[in-house]
C-alpha cells in the first residue's frame, strides 16, 4: 500500500469504527472505558458477527504486515488467547476486580458454606439462565477438594468459552496475513505493542497525576530517582512500565488524570514496600506500584527494568 500517511490514517479510521462498542461486536472492560473485550452477545447484535470478526482479524493482520497500527487496546486475556495461552486468575484482576476477589476468596477459604455448584448464571436481556461448567455441574457442589477446578472452569467460561467462536474467527482472519508460527514467539505484552504500538507518553503529566503512599512523596530521593529512570527509558520501556502497573499500555484520551482502576477513577500510585533487595511489584486493579526503598539511582533503574522484563518469572503482578 502506497502513500504512508494515507495508509496510516486508513487503518486508524477503519479500526476506530470496527472496535466501536456501538456496533455490538466489542465492549469496554468492566474496569474502564478505554480497553476493549469481545462482546459475548455479539451474535444477538449481528447475525453475521463471525464474518465480521474474521474481517476484523484480517484487517489487524494486514496492519501488522504493513507495519501500521490499529486504534484499539484490548484486555490482556485477548492477547493471551491469540497466543493460545492459558488465562489465569491474575489476568482477571485488571478486567473484573469483583469477580477476581470472589474467586480469590474461594481459593483462600472453605467454600462449602457458600452453597456453590459447578454452574454459573448467564444473563441476556434480563433473563437469567444457569450454565453448567461441566456435565451435570448443577448437581456437583464446590468443596475444598475441587475448588481449584471450579475457579479454573469459571475463568475459562468468563474469558474463553463465551467468546470462543468470535475469537477463532478473528484468529482465522489474522493468520491469513500473519501465520501463528511467526507471532507465537512474542508474549502478550509484545503482541499488544505489535498491534497497537507505542503511545507518546508525557512523563510530566504522568508524574503530576501520581499519588504516593507510605513514606514516599514527590521529593523523596527514591521517587526523584524513579522519575529520572522513567524519563531515561525509551518509548517501548515507558509503555511496558505502564503495562506492568496498569495492565495496558494505553493512556486515556485526556491524559493520566483520567486513568481508571477496577473501582472507577484511580490515579497511578507508588507505595513504599519491601526491602532494597526486592524487585518492584504491581497491583494492576489499583494502578499501584510497590517500590522498595533502594539505595541508589542505578540500583533502582536496574531493579525496575528487571521487574518489567521478567514479570512472568516472579510474583511481580497481582
Amino acid at each position: 500500500m502506497g502513500f504512508p500517511s494515507l495508509c496510516r490514517e486508513w487503518f486508524e479510521l477503519l479500526s476506530r469504527e470496527m472496535f466501536n462498542p456501538y456496533y455490538g461486536l466489542f465492549e469496554y472492560s468492566a474496569s474502564d472505558n478505554y480497553t476493549l473485550q469481545i462482546n459475548p452477545n455479539s451474535g444477538v447484535c449481528n447475525e453475521e458477527h463471525l464474518a465480521y470478526f474474521e474481517f476484523i482479524g484480517r484487517i489487524c493482520g494486514m496492519a501488522v504486515y504493513h507495519g501500521k497500527l490499529v486504534d484499539g487496546f484490548f484486555v490482556r486475556p485477548f492477547y493471551k488467547m491469540m497466543l493460545k495461552k492459558k488465562i489465569t486468575l491474575q489476568d482477571m484482576e485488571s478486567v473484573d476486580s469483583e469477580y477476581y476477589n470472589s474467586l480469590k476468596y474461594i481459593l483462600e477459604n472453605d467454600p462449602e458454606d457458600l452453597d456453590l455448584c459447578f454452574c454459573v448464571d448467564e444473563e441476556l436481556f434480563g433473563q437469567v439462565t444457569a450454565k453448567d461448567l461441566k456435565p451435570n455441574g448443577v448437581d456437583i457442589p464446590v468443596t475444598n477438594a475441587n475448588k481449584k477446578e471450579y475457579v479454573d472452569l469459571v475463568i475459562h467460561w468468563r474469558f474463553v468459552s463465551r467468546v470462543e467462536k468470535q475469537m477463532n474467527s478473528f484468529i482465522k482472519g489474522f493468520t491469513e496475513l500473519i501465520p501463528f508460527n511467526l507471532y507465537k514467539i512474542f508474549d502478550e505484552r509484545e503482541v499488544e505493542l505489535l498491534m497497537c504500538g507505542l503511545e507518546t507518553i508525557d512523563v510530566d503529566d504522568w508524574r503530576r497525576n501520581t499519588n504516593y503512599r507510605g513514606r514516599y512523596n514527590d521529593h523523596d530521593p527514591v521517587i526523584v530517582w524513579f522519575w529520572k529512570a522513567v524519563s531515561s527509558f525509551d518509548g517501548e520501556m515507558k509503555s511496558r512500565l505502564l503495562q506492568f502497573v496498569t495492565g495496558t499500555s494505553r493512556v486515556p484520551m485526556n491524559g493520566f488524570s483520567q486513568l481508571h482502576g477496577s473501582n472507577g477513577p484511580q490515579k497511578f500510585c507508588i507505595e513504599c514496600w519491601g526491602k532494597p533487595n526486592s524487585l518492584p511489584r504491581a497491583h494492576t486493579c489499583f494502578n499501584r506500584l510497590d517500590l522498595p526503598p533502594y539505595h541508589s539511582y542505578h540500583e533502582l533503574r536496574e531493579k525496575v527494568r528487571l521487574a518489567i522484563e521478567n514479570c512472568e518469572g516472579f510474583e511481580g503482578v497481582d
